[in-house]
């Protein structure tokens, strides 16, 4: 098309990858150190982080709307780094309200909600953002291998700042946390002011340099998303495939401690056997997706539904081995669970934005707006409801491994249905009528 402006290359892709991994970062100073500082170093109760946690994924309901002010400039980039600026100074604020909590449980409390709130609007600004520019910028036969990337990128992130800050912070002191969390806080925020440099062109990728019609009101936008049944569906979909994915995340250390006998340090490996197995499927998905690119989103779908239902079958071992006992292969078992959580979860996030600009109007940040919101209310849904899900069981029947297998299995049907869901949801593709722009 002629005026027509060129996709982004892999340079570009891995600068927003890098932009991911900083967000990945400053989260887990706020939902992974601060956490086990609260429980552990101030021995306060384990549902203040939790609830905190919960909180801030709360916040992220707000994404459709950072989306929408997204769509309605030029740019993109100011909102990244204005959320980025947020997501620093929220991650600074719960450090004081962590060492404030001990002695003035008030005065901690309220500034840890406020620093929460800002940390929830940091990542829905900047990730929304971030993941329109990704979505309006990439070639369709990239977005796969691009979703893969920046997603892996985001997990070394978290990887290497949590390694970096555990190292730093012994021996324990406020000093140290303060100086750490600062460290890393402002090291993120300058990666991604070198990331983003220039990074954005003048006219938005795929348009012409005349202005694509105009940009609904956040209402109007939110309507037209809610009656058009392929971005509904799609909705549904993400958020059910990631209530599923997310079940596990805070059952499944305690399940090889009180079932396997497995030591901290050895479920803590156990944890990295699967995060392992994660980045294995999404560099495969990546690699897949980009090599049977052309038909989107119907190749995508192929490694959907093989990774909704590969996890489903996992979790049944899971399930299995929870009333087996000693002698049933764990680690291999929750490695193929990784795996396939990895798989799934990369295809989806590139069928995401292969569906992000097929609005008539409505454009690609309020859609990977309400399409965040969705995963952030699974996720934060997903951990509470498998952790209080094992606890009830547990106190109903008495015994730890049926517990455990009653929220494998339910974790379990919840992927099959998300595997019927997503061949639902993506079985017509994107149209022509979908692709046209409006003039």
């Amino acid at each position: 098309m002629p005026g027509r402006l060129a996709g982004f290359g892999w340079l570009a892709i891995i600068r927003l990858g890098l932009v991911q991994a900083s967000i990945g970062a400053i989260v887990m100073l706020a939902t992974s150190l601060l956490n086990r500082v609260m429980v552990v170093e101030y021995s306060l109760a384990a549902a203040i982080p939790a609830g905190l946690v919960a909180w801030h994924y709360t916040v992220q309901l707000t994404r459709p709307l950072w989306g929408h002010v997204s769509d309605r400039g030029r740019r993109r980039t100011p909102w990244i780094l204005g959320g980025m600026a947020a997501l620093v100074v929220g991650a600074l604020a719960a450090v004081n309200a962590t060492v404030l909590l001990a002695d003035s449980p008030w005065a901690g409390g309220a500034l840890a909600i406020a620093a929460f709130t800002l940390i929830g609007i940091g990542v829905g600004a900047s990730g929304t953002s971030m993941l329109a520019l990704l979505a309006s910028g990439v070639a369709p036969e990239r977005r796969s291998a691009a979703a893969a990337l920046t997603w892996i990128m985001m997990v070394a992130g978290i990887v290497l700042s949590a390694a970096i800050s555990g190292a730093l912070l012994d021996p324990f002191s406020e000093e140290r946390l303060a100086l750490v969390a600062s460290g890393v806080a402002l090291a993120a925020f300058a990666i991604t002011l070198v990331a983003t440099f220039r990074l954005e062109p003048d006219v938005p990728f795929g348009l012409d340099t005349k202005p694509r019609g105009r940009v609904p009101e956040f209402p109007e936008a939110l309507r037209e998303i809610l009656h058009e049944d392929a971005a509904r569906r799609f909705t549904v979909f993400i958020f059910v495939s990631m209530l599923a994915y997310s079940m596990q995340d805070l059952i499944l250390e305690p399940f090889a401690g009180l079932v396997f006998g497995m030591t901290p340090g050895e479920s803590t490996q156990l944890a990295g056997v699967q995060h392992g197995g994660v980045l294995i499927g999404m560099i495969v998905a990546g690699i897949g997706g980009s090599a049977f690119a052309g038909r989107l989103p119907v190749d995508l779908r192929v490694w959907i539904v093989a990774g909704c239902a590969g996890s489903a079958l996992a979790l049944a071992g899971l399930a299995a081995g929870a009333i087996y006992g000693l002698g049933w292969p764990l680690t291999a078992n929750v490695f193929v669970l990784g795996l396939c959580n990895g798989l799934f979860a990369v295809a989806a996030i590139g069928a995401m934005m292969g569906l992000a600009g097929s609005g008539r109007q409505t454009r690609e940040g309020v859609r990977m707006g309400v399409w965040g919101a969705a995963q952030a209310i699974a996720f934060g849904l997903g951990g509470l409801t498998g952790a209080l899900g094992v606890d009830i069981a547990r106190r109903a029947q008495g015994q730890d491994g049926s517990a455990f297998q009653l929220i494998f299995a339910l974790e379990a049907c919840l992927f099959i249905v998300a595997a019927g869901l997503a061949l639902h949801a993506t079985r017509k593709g994107i149209t022509r009528e979908d692709k046209a722009v409006p003039a």
